[in-house]
């Protein structure tokens, strides 16, 4: 399968601890039997394998380390039938996650990102990948910031999720949120601020040509600039929330696969919440991925 999306991102190790509560109380000791699970994600991998299970071809960049868990992250892409070529271990150690999470599906997240902050990414090899591609998920990862002006010379349409933000002024996400086509993000940042205006602050902004900022239990609000609305997708529940961990990449990674297929962004964003949604049902970010026949199956049982 040629690789229509190249997706350049984090890559982790994930460690998963089903707790009893928020906040935490102090225990010396407890026995968390089948509530502790380790896994190959991060937010690109996710998006990657997301991409991947629903059809489409995928390639990915990423930074890993040259150590244990970098071989790790080989054998889990590889037996997923995702390329490997595009992973440099060239970081001394593998960046990794911890992640708590309660009943109801709160969690709290802990990553340790090691060096790949003050890391590069090879640009030739980047560039190689992109000549293929017809889209680029760039997640917003420090290594690339450095590799946004290729896409943009290559004349590939990007696509980026900021996550938590507040400022749409934000230093460190400008880069990515100027660059941005589609444009993603969460509400966990607001703070009771309306959710129309922080979007109508970044597309005055950067002029994004759709950007979506997920809600959690209240489902996603986007913006379409083409038509010059908004437009609230209801959230879905077709089973037990087990741990919201990933919501958002599976929400990113649907709503991608959803426009490219028919280029409908409001279609699209329906079917990102009910992948999204039937997602967490599982506790970890990058497990319980829908194919497209699954959610399409899916999307007709619940019309």
């Amino acid at each position: 399968m040629s690789a229509a999306i190249l997706v350049s991102g984090l890559i982790n190790i994930e460690t998963t601890l089903g707790i009893d509560h928020f906040p935490l109380d102090y225990f010396p000791v407890t026995y968390a039997f089948d509530r502790v699970a380790s896994t190959v994600s991060g937010v690109g991998y996710n998006v990657a394998k997301a991409l991947h299970t629903l059809g489409h071809g995928v390639a990915m960049a990423s930074l890993i380390g040259d150590d244990f868990h970098g071989q790790w992250v080989k054998q889990a892409m590889a037996s997923l039938g995702l390329a490997t070529e595009g992973l440099q271990a060239s970081l001394p150690a593998t960046p990794a996650s911890v992640i708590l999470y309660e009943p109801g599906g709160r969690r709290q997240i802990h990553v340790d990102l090691k060096t790949i902050q003050e890391s590069a990414y090879d640009e030739a090899r980047f560039v190689a990948q992109l000549a293929d591609c017809r889209l680029a998920v760039m997640c917003n990862i420090n290594y690339n910031r450095a590799l946004l002006p290729a896409v943009q010379a290559a004349g590939r349409p990007i696509a980026t999720d900021v996550h938590v933000l507040s400022d749409p002024d934000d230093a460190y996400n400008r880069d990515f949120m100027a660059a941005a086509d589609i444009l993603f993000l969460s509400d966990e940042g607001l703070h009771g601020r309306p959710s129309e205006e922080l979007i109508g602050a970044l597309q005055s902004r950067y002029h994004n040509d759709i950007i979506v900022m997920g809600r959690g239990s209240q489902g996603a609000l986007m913006y379409v600039a083409a038509d010059r609305q908004f437009y609230q997708a209801p959230a879905c529940s077709p089973r037990p929330v087990v741990n919201t961990i990933g919501a958002g990449d599976a929400l990113f990674s649907a709503f991608l696969h959803g426009y490219l297929s028919h280029g409908n962004p409001y279609q699209a964003l329906n079917q990102a919440c009910l992948f999204a949604g039937w997602k967490i049902g599982v506790a970890g970010a990058a497990d319980g991925f829908l194919s497209a026949g699954e959610l399409a199956g899916l999307t007709g049982a619940s019309s």
